[in-house]
């Protein structure tokens, strides 16, 4: 059950991450916002209230930008490291494009890199003790 509830909400994630940062989800928002401030209810509040709801209107319009930046700095970041792991001989390819496996996929993944990292440790270590026994 949890299971389900987990591949479901991934799932939805993924899709209003990529709805959020699509460019014309922020021409739809730009528009909804010049249609809100262009009311004859905006124009009736007192100074105080115009400047806060322009406010709020660019700081909505600021998410949708952002959400866009960073889904494109994702996806060129992912493209980086796929090529940087594709290019190495001894690099495990499973780890090429890691973003598109689920949450539970990844924590086993980086449960074997700790794994691998604690046996690197332990060989450094037991080399560092050999070296300190031939000096």
């Amino acid at each position: 059950m949890y299971w389900y509830l987990e591949n479901g909400f991934e799932k939805l994630t993924s899709i209003a991450t990529a709805i959020l940062g699509n460019s014309i989800t922020f021409i739809i928002a730009f528009f909804t916002v010049i249609f809100w401030l262009s009311e004859k209810e905006f124009y009736k509040q007192d100074l105080h209230q115009c400047i806060g709801d322009v406010i709020l209107g660019i700081t909505f319009l600021s998410f949708f930008m952002i959400q866009k930046s960073f889904n494109r700095f994702s996806a060129s970041l992912h493209l980086k490291l796929n090529e940087l792991v594709s290019s190495h001989e001894n690099a495990s390819n499973s780890v090429i494009n890691v973003e598109h496996k689920t949450e539970l996929e990844i924590k086993e993944i980086a449960k074997d890199y700790a794994e691998l990292v604690e046996q690197i440790t332990e060989e450094v270590e037991e080399k560092l003790k050999e070296d300190d026994r031939l000096k």
